[in-house]
């Protein structure tokens, strides 16, 4: 298990009846979690959310807010800074648990300053901001323009150079084959793709009907002295030993090295972890 146990702004104080209740930075959310089928262990401590999303039977949701917050805050792990907030989506812009990621990066990438990493699927830049802090060149790539702007920004807030990170606003695969013609190699790859997406052409696809041909593609654009791939998933269905398959086959079929996975957690300050999808690991 991959746990993100070094937060210092950021906790989640409980989980039960389907909800998480967690601290960030002076707010409490309260959210929903599919996966917390156990009942509460500190009922006491659900009075105190600041904001409670309500999840709609029809699809989507809304907050609830038990006083006035701001538009958006600041979250620090580390060095690094991010803007967060409510969103429609009951997302806040940021996913905690990565921070594991974070630093298995960041030691991958000491002693190599200047390796080049592809973040793709890369959202509001969490890992982008953990490589470029430990010297690496990020090529940061996402089709939503809104997404892009808001890396965009954490990376100012960060106050990491302005020429560690190339930002594009492009579907993932169709960069990565144009950057593979063109002879452009990564020495580590990152993928967070959504459990389904938009294709090109207005298309949708399912991430599990397409991962293999994702994974297979990055693969070619890794370069000869790679440091790493790291493939995650919140989708149902592709467990750890299912990132492990993927990665042995189309990475170190190609590259030799080591593949491994395993299910990414949050502590629970009340007791026991909170499970939050899974990371598969390539390494040479």
């Amino acid at each position: 298990m991959y746990s993100a146990s070094e937060w210092q702004t950021f906790s989640v104080l409980d989980t039960g009846d389907g909800e998480k209740l967690e601290q960030w930075g002076p707010y409490v959310l309260r959210r929903p979690d599919p996966q917390v089928i156990w009942p509460r262990q500190a009922a006491a401590r659900w009075d105190a959310a600041d904001a409670w999303y309500h999840r709609s039977a029809s699809g989507g949701g809304e907050w609830e807010f038990a006083r006035k917050l701001p538009e958006r805050w600041t979250l620090s792990y580390g060095a690094l800074r991010f803007h967060v907030r409510p969103t429609g989506f009951k997302h806040t812009g940021l996913f905690p648990e990565q921070a594991a990621n974070w630093d298995w990066m960041a030691e991958r990438l000491r002693g190599r300053p200047g390796a080049k990493v592809l973040n793709l699927f890369a959202y509001t830049g969490g890992a982008t901001l953990a490589c470029a802090a430990a010297g690496a060149q990020v090529t940061h790539v996402d089709a939503a323009k809104g997404m892009v702007q808001w890396a965009k920004e954490n990376h100012r807030l960060s106050a990491l150079p302005q020429e560690s990170v190339r930002w594009i606003v492009d579907d993932a695969l169709k960069f990565v084959q144009r950057e593979i013609r063109r002879g452009s190699r990564y020495e580590g790859i990152v993928m967070d793709p959504p459990s389904y997406g938009r294709g090109p052409d207005g298309e949708v696809w399912k991430l599990s009907d397409r991962v293999f041909e994702l994974v297979d593609a990055c693969a070619g654009a890794l370069s000869d002295d790679p440091l790493f791939f790291l493939l995650n998933a919140y989708t149902t269905g592709l467990q750890p030993a299912v990132l492990t398959n993927l990665l042995r086959i189309a990475v170190a079929g190609r590259h030799g090295g080591r593949a491994e996975a395993a299910e990414l957690a949050l502590p629970v300050v009340s007791g026991g972890v909170l499970p939050c999808g899974a990371s598969g690991r390539w390494t040479p």
